[in-house]
């Protein structure tokens, strides 16, 4: 999985950690924001950007789809207009076989 394990906790993330944990530039994460209507992070007072766990979900859609697919900005908006809790459910199954293979892979090496 290119972007960095997770474990969502806190109700609002600042920017730099969200890119942390995708390993995108903080400019990306500003660009999407403009790019795709579904990013939503709150800003405080002095103008940071929150992101919510909800963020971070679409975020991880958006990832998958323009960084590990290859969709184009205009595709993956395409893909996000329809039906995101489908493509939340298949992101999810994908995460899943990506820590059964390194789960496989770690009792592969310990042989």
């Amino acid at each position: 999985m290119p972007y960095k394990e997770f474990k969502i906790e806190k109700l609002y993330y600042p920017i730099g950690e969200v890119a942390i944990m995708f390993n995108v530039s903080t400019s990306l994460l500003r660009y999407w924001e403009k790019e795709f209507d579904v990013l939503k992070p709150r800003k405080n007072k002095k103008g940071n950007r929150l992101f919510t766990k909800k963020d971070i979900e679409n975020l991880q859609l958006i990832y998958h789809l323009v960084k590990e697919r290859g969709y184009t900005l205009e595709g993956a908006k395409q893909q996000l207009s329809g039906n995101t809790d489908d493509l939340l459910s298949k992101q999810k199954i994908i995460d899943s076989l990506h820590k059964i293979k390194g789960f496989l892979e770690q009792v592969k090496s310990d042989l």
